[in-house]
């Protein structure tokens, strides 16, 4: 997607789902957006890491919701389906990836490229949600689908290398 023009720019940045579904502004990279949304999201992850599995998942399932409500706010008012500013898809996508990921930074990163692999390359069922899923839960669903297939390609080396 080309670059956002500046009314675009006032349009998504005068609501609080804009900045929301922007990642609170790291969507609006000119470079590479959704990189840089899921490269942010490691900084929560770093807090996130330490909470119990189940209050892990549900801080995941509640930005999920709150950003499929963003999205369709962002894509009704751009009228843009699935903008490539919005990166709180990306957040979700990432947390998922690195839900069961052992410690440490090879973990961290093997769980973003992973996710970054999936969410580009949209394997089977990821690419079947992005051309059938629309509005805000198009938006979210495909980098949830990317993000549980890399969680399981972590999970599973994680327990082939211990």
């Amino acid at each position: 997607m080309p670059a956002l023009s500046a009314a675009q720019r006032r349009v998504l940045l005068s609501h609080p789902a804009g900045w929301l579904a922007s990642g609170f502004g790291a969507g609006l990279s000119p470079l590479a957006p959704g990189t840089v949304g899921s490269a942010v999201a490691l900084l929560p992850y770093l807090w996130m890491r330490t909470l119990p599995l189940p209050l892990y998942l549900a801080i995941v399932v509640a930005v999920f919701l709150a950003g499929v409500a963003a999205s369709a706010v962002v894509v009704r008012r751009l009228r843009v389906e699935d903008p490539g500013f919005v990166v709180v898809d990306e957040f979700v996508g990432q947390w998922l990836a690195l839900a069961l990921a052992p410690a440490g930074w090879p973990w961290m990163l093997a769980g973003f490229l992973l996710f970054r692999l999936f969410d580009v390359w949209k394997p089977w069922p990821v690419s079947w949600a992005d051309r059938h899923v629309h509005g805000g839960l198009g938006v979210m669903l495909d980098d949830a689908l990317a993000g549980v297939m890399a969680g399981i390609v972590v999970a599973a080396g994680a327990l082939l290398l211990a």
